[in-house]
């Protein structure tokens, strides 16, 4: 009889959970977009996620990038910050949430084919189809008749879905310098995509002549436990996990913003329960290791 796949170890574990609160928290982002902040200012909201957060990093770590890490941490700035921050909510305010997640969860995906160009790194099949097999468990969850399509809505969510699978990559390709940890590096990025978003916003769109305590909250809970604290934790864990890994952990964001749908009055449905459990499933299977095949050099773990 076929073996079951190999159970992670205790650490692994350990670092699989933490890295997978920041998906966690940014599946929060699509509910505080449409529920607390001023409509109409996906650059300025970009802003307030990224700057105050980045600039307090830099202040908890005082250390400055160094040699061809300035234009490291720029370009890296651009992918995972900069660029996925005002197509996010972009995205967040021309889809319903739900549509606007499953654009994300196609992240795997684009992960894998980005590894094979970049990394040089062959996608185990297992890996592949649960990361397929994941993307449908989450349109279950979030995609029905009602759905709505907004042509430019989708186009900002499959940009920004794009920007941040060329930066995970790409951070697992250049690692970080030595003396620079997780929270440095959000530091450093959080800054730089902030620096680009500065006159942007305030060229394009202006500060919103309205806000509440609702949206100062919002930003606050998305500078800090959306911004440097999920960051933190997100480049400790792709710096630690094989990319096949640490990729289908941002499954976890749609089905977050599923849960807090359900908390907000909204329901699921037979199909819509029976795809949050292939989602579900799809992200565990994915931390293991492929049963009865050998890891080859060059193959992506």
């Amino acid at each position: 009889m076929p073996s079951l796949p190999p159970v992670p170890s205790t650490r692994h574990a350990t670092t699989v959970a933490l890295t997978a609160l920041a998906p966690a928290a940014w599946g929060t982002t699509y509910a505080v977009t449409t529920e607390l902040l001023p409509p109409g200012h996906p650059l300025f909201a970009g802003l307030m996620r990224a700057l105050p957060a980045g600039l307090l990093g830099l202040a908890l770590t005082r250390v400055l990038p160094r040699g061809d890490w300035w234009w490291k941490t720029a370009v890296l700035g651009v992918l995972n910050i900069g660029a996925l921050f005002p197509l996010l909510f972009l995205a967040a305010e021309r889809l319903p949430g739900g549509v606007a997640a499953t654009l994300g969860a196609t992240q795997p995906l684009l992960v894998a084919g980005l590894a094979v160009a970049v990394l040089h790194d062959r996608p185990a099949a297992w890996r592949w189809t649960w990361g397929v097999l994941g993307v449908l468990g989450v349109g279950l969850v979030v995609l029905g008749p009602g759905a709505r399509l907004d042509a430019v809505g989708v186009l900002a969510g499959l940009g920004g879905t794009a920007g941040m699978a060329g930066g995970v990559v790409l951070t697992k390709r250049w690692g970080r310098p030595a003396g620079a940890g997780p929270l440095t590096l959000a530091g450093w990025q959080l800054t730089a995509g902030g620096l680009l978003l500065l006159p942007l916003a305030l060229a394009v769109e202006g500060v919103p002549q309205h806000l509440d305590a609702g949206a100062v909250g919002g930003y606050l809970w998305l500078g800090s436990m959306g911004g440097l604290i999920a960051y933190t934790l997100w480049f400790r864990g792709i710096a630690q996990l094989p990319v096949g890994a640490s990729a289908p952990l941002v499954l976890l964001s749609p089905l977050v913003a599923a849960l807090v749908g359900i908390a907000l009055g909204e329901s699921l449905s037979a199909p819509q329960t029976a795809g949050f459990v292939l989602a579900l499933a799809a992200l565990l299977a994915a931390q293991l290791n492929p049963p009865n095949v050998p890891i080859r050099e060059g193959q992506m773990q």
